[in-house]
Order: structure tokens, then sequence, then C-alpha cells
């Protein structure tokens, strides 16, 4: 499982096996940290994590709490006294997410430090990525974390889809959604399956929003019902969506509150400087390598074991089998 870590120091991520222990997770979260006593919280909204109510050998999964792709607010204990080292390096792994099909990658070793945080003073606050739980829900996610101000608005953004689908068959055809609308519309109502720039349009029209779309590999932004007064931004690392936040911070507004309390997601289509901030914050993320290029890595299918060449390999294979479970390729 994997598991991102927010502490005083910034954010990481941890992998631990199926049969860690609730002691192996106080370990990685104590290194990462640097906290030799912490409390944790978890989840949206947020709710304590008592991890010393377990006894310490007890199996992760045995405590009916799934905490993989789940991301972690780790603060000191109150009256706890840190220790002088500033913790260990942070690391944010190259994270799974979507296009079509579920994929789910390894770390790599050259992955991005901590997502950078971009000073902002006009805005007197700091933009920063809010990162999105690793499903398949990753862009139905940031989306509602941006117009609706919530997250787990997934099952009725996913309708909205479908809806806006089925009312509009000469547009939405079968040669563009790439199979029959009613099957379209049954697939993407599917907890299983990703969205990409279909889900994107219809949304941003919905909701008369502008959605604008930077990919981290190639810095492009694609920019879906522009002409709105207003925007969000998502954030697309080739297989994930995350979403950019303004969080109110103090001078010189270069760390962001760790948690989205407060964040501004939704901004003028006029402001120049925003757009700017996140093509910023994206030239960061390229230079860290925190994308997965989906052209030419090989994937595996972990519902039936073959491999398959990029995401178009792994898309085609989905669309004749129905199997959208997928990971890289060792």
């Amino acid at each position: 499982m994997r598991i991102r870590v927010r502490g005083p120091s910034g954010q990481s991520t941890i992998s631990l096996d199926d049969s860690a222990s609730i002691k192996d997770l106080q370990d990685q979260i104590a290194e990462k940290t640097g906290l030799a006593t912490f409390d944790v919280k978890y989840g949206y909204p947020l709710k304590p994590l008592e991890l010393n109510n377990y006894p310490s050998n007890r199996i992760i999964a045995d405590t009916g709490i799934n905490l993989n792709g789940e991301s972690l607010i780790v603060a000191q204990k109150e009256g706890a006294t840190r220790p002088g080292s500033d913790g260990m390096p942070q690391h944010a792994t190259t994270r799974p997410a979507p296009s079509q099909p579920s994929m789910s990658q390894k770390p790599k070793e050259n992955t991005a430090d901590d997502p950078p945080e971009i000073a902002s003073p006009e805005h007197a606050g700091t933009f920063v990525l809010r990162v999105m739980p690793d499903d398949n829900s990753c862009l139905f996610r940031a989306v509602g974390a941006a117009v609706m101000g919530d997250m787990d608005t997934m099952v009725e953004l996913r309708s909205i889809v479908a809806g806006a689908i089925q009312s509009n068959p000469t547009e939405y055809t079968a040669a563009i959604l790439g199979k029959k609308p009613d099957e379209y519309c049954a697939w993407i109502q599917n907890e299983d399956s990703w969205g990409g720039a279909i889900e994107l349009k219809i949304l941003s029209e919905y909701f008369n929003i502008e959605i604008c779309s930077i990919d981290v590999q190639t810095l492009n932004t694609f920019q879906f019902n522009e002409g709105a007064a207003t925007r969000c931004i998502v954030v697309y690392s080739g297989i994930h969506y995350d979403v950019l936040a303004l969080s109110p911070s103090d001078p010189p507004y270069t760390h962001a509150n760790p948690l989205a309390h407060g964040d501004t997601k939704i901004f003028d289509a006029v402001d120049p400087v925003a757009l700017a901030k996140a093509k910023e914050l994206c030239k960061v993320l390229q230079s860290k390598h925190y994308y997965t290029d989906t052209s030419g890595f090989t994937v595996r299918c972990n519902v039936c074991g073959g491999t398959f060449t990029g995401e178009r390999g792994a898309t085609k294979h989905a669309a004749e089998t129905g199997h959208y479970d997928f990971g890289e390729a060792s």
C-alpha cells in the first residue's frame, strides 16, 4: 500500500506491504517526519487515526481501515519535543491516474521531492498542489474539490456526465465516445472508470466554469469552456489529476497551510497571475519528473496478466475485455 504523509517539514510517500503492522506504519511516519511522538488525522473531513489504540503487531489490513492511497496529516503530539533533526528528505511518487483504464505504478527513483509551493504576494498566499487520493476517481475528486468544495462528490459528477451524454446524442456519438452512448454512460458511472477530456468538457459546461488542465510532462495547457468568467486549474501528471489551490499565508508566502481549510480553488478567468503561477508550479514538477510518460512504458493487466505498451495499448485491451486494473510491468 502507498500512503501519503504530510508533516511539519512537508509531504512524503511511504510504501508498505499488505502484511505491514501498526508498528511498521508508526516507524515509517516517525522516519519521514522526524517526530518521535505524533498525532495523525485522515479522511475527509479529517478525523483522528488512533494508532496507539491498536496492538503494535496488529496487521493494518485487519483494522478495517483502508489506508491505501490515503493522505495522513501528522502533527507533533501536544507537549512533545521534536528531535533536532529536520527529518528525512521528502518524496512524492509518480502517481497513478487517468485517461481511461486504472493504472497503478511503482515509485520511481527520480520522482519529485515535496510538491512545490509557489509564493504569490499578489494574492497574499501560496499556490500549492492539493493531491487527490490514488483511486479511480481523481479527476472527479479534483473537479469536485474546486467547484463543489468537496472531493467526495464523485458519484454525483459521474451522474452529471452520463446525463449530459444522454441529453446530447448528436454531439456525443459512438465515434466520439469510443463505444455506444448507453454503454459509455453505464461505464463512466462505474467507480473503476477514469475520466478524461470528455468529462472535463461536460463538467466545465455544466458548472459554467473554465477548467484549465495543465500537462506536467509537456506543460501544454488545455482549456475547457473557455470564455467563462471563472476558472479552476487541474494538474495532469500522465495518469493522475490533482487540483491547484491558493492557500492564504503570511509573508514571504512560501509555506502553504498543510490543510485545505481556507483554500481558494476558483479564480477569475481574467487573472493572468493565477495561471502564470500554476504554470510555474508545473514547470518545477516537470523538472522533478513528477509525471508518467504513458506512451512508451510497459503495463501489465492485473486481471489476466497480459502486457501492453503504453496507455494506448492498455486502453485498447480495456475496451476489448472490460479489464480496467493495470500496473507498471517490472
